[in-house]
């Protein structure tokens, strides 16, 4: 059984590819001032004004998952009241404590918005 070698490209045909080569030139879209609107020439505000979006950003997340986490757990009582594991005041508790948490959340959310 013979292994047959593969032969390196030659350098010739290396610069050949990079003198055809049609430069490409994308018309991308401009990127998108932070919400404080720095001016002209000022990085700093620039970049303190991106790293207060992502704050604003990664806290909204944040409060999604809380509202996903307070959803799950009525509706996995809500399943467990149905098979008689649980009693309904308890769906009715976790409802209103659900509730009560997360109008909270949402509103230190807010606040820490106005602050940053």
């Amino acid at each position: 059984m013979m292994i047959k070698t593969l032969k390196p490209p030659t350098p010739a045909l290396g610069v050949l590819a990079s003198f055809t080569a049609i430069p490409v030139r994308a018309a991308l879209p401009t990127p998108v001032a932070p919400s404080t609107a720095p001016g002209a020439g000022d990085w700093i505000g620039l970049i303190q004004g991106y790293i207060k979006d992502g704050g604003l950003v990664l806290g909204l997340a944040i409060a999604v998952l809380g509202f996903l986490w307070v959803a799950y757990l009525g509706f996995a009582k809500f399943n467990e009241a149905r098979q008689g594991k649980a009693e309904w005041a308890e769906v009715g508790v976790l409802g209103i404590v659900g509730a009560i948490v997360l109008t909270f959340a949402s509103y230190l959310l807010s606040e820490a918005a106005g602050v940053i």
